[in-house]
């Protein structure tokens, strides 16, 4: 067994102490701590036993009986001043082995001092600058709890979702896209509404292909859906009073040329509001076409009406975040 790091009477001089590293002697030297006794004997791989002096009660004591590797062992002292050396050395070893080892570090005069260190490590990396604990880094939120889009995986497309809008949950319309955060009272026949939604859904039962024939044929069903009739056939506001085409044309969505209308409903009870129907084609899938409708709420409450403009400029191909323009890239609705 290699001894244990620690001060040893050095080979090359035997009125000084020398530092055994564990594998070798360093160049630190120093003079005997404890005048009048002798300093232990320099360490050796392997410990051998001689007997106590006593009569009839044979015993051992560790004792190393050579020096460091490459180092020649000193003569040893006889009488007392050998049986002293021997159980200091024992000592010295039995006190590095329960207390660990010596860290040396420079006085003021350049001379190696020992301290002692803590009796367990905790890491075999370089120690820290001070003892001040590091913090653990703040967890974020990832992508998959706070998204900056959602997908519409059955039609290859995904939308940006702003600022006061999340992914839907306890909605009951389906292919719901997004919707405002929070619900208030509907004002009239009683339930819980919302200021926004986005719906998108593949156009199928429809032998009709023109994104302009479809999205003129679409708008009346979106605006009954929206502020005429809930799934349920209450009138959440009344009923419609009155509806007016506020826009209409061609617009480039994610590189393809699609159409919109947008009519301004107004209705029984509380603000009316903003419903759009806009068709553009698919490439994926049945390369049917595809329909996205805007359910605006009016008023202060309402989101603002150039959002819808904003979500339909976001509106890439599922993988291809810049994908924007291309045929009818020029034009655009205008609120």
């Amino acid at each position: 067994m290699t001894p244990p790091p620690g001060w040893y009477r050095d080979p090359s001089g035997p009125h000084q102490e020398r530092w055994w590293d564990g594998t070798a002697w360093t160049e630190h030297r120093r003079a005997p701590e404890a005048p009048g006794y002798g300093a232990p004997l320099p360490p050796q791989p392997m410990p051998q036993a001689v007997p106590q002096a006593v009569p009839g009660q044979p015993s051992t004591v560790p004792l190393f009986t050579g020096g460091g590797p490459g180092q020649r062992q000193p003569g040893a002292g006889g009488g007392r001043g050998k049986a002293v050396a021997l159980v200091t050395a024992a000592a010295v070893l039995v006190a590095a082995v329960v207390t660990g080892v010596f860290v040396l570090g420079e006085d003021d005069g350049g001379g190696p001092e020992a301290r002692t260190p803590p009796a367990t490590a905790t890491t075999t990396g370089p120690a820290p600058a001070s003892g001040t604990p590091t913090p653990s880094p703040t967890p974020t939120e990832s992508v998959a709890d706070d998204p900056a889009v959602v997908e519409d995986q059955l039609n290859g497309i995904t939308f940006p979702l702003p600022d006061g809008w999340i992914p839907p949950k306890y909605v009951a319309e389906d292919d719901v896209m997004m919707i405002t955060d929070g619900t208030y009272d509907c004002p009239a026949d009683g339930g819980v509404c919302r200021h926004g939604l986005v719906i998108s859904r593949t156009v199928t039962a429809n032998a009709e292909s023109s994104p302009k024939a479809l999205a003129e044929q679409d708008i009346e069903d979106a605006a009954d859906d929206a502020y005429e009739r809930d799934l349920v056939g209450n009138k959440p506001f009344g009923g419609i009073r009155a509806h007016e085409e506020v826009g209409s044309g061609p617009v480039a969505v994610a590189g393809r040329a699609g159409y919109y209308v947008r009519w301004r409903v107004r209705t029984a009870e509380g603000p009316g509001g903003y419903v759009q129907s806009m068709v553009f084609p698919s490439t994926v899938g049945t390369e049917s076409p595809i329909l996205v409708r805007y359910v605006f709420d009016a008023g202060a409450d309402g989101p603002p009406l150039a959002e819808m403009d904003r979500i339909t400029k976001g509106i890439r191909p599922v993988g291809d975040a810049d994908t924007g323009g291309g045929v009818g890239s020029g034009i655009g609705p205008t609120s």
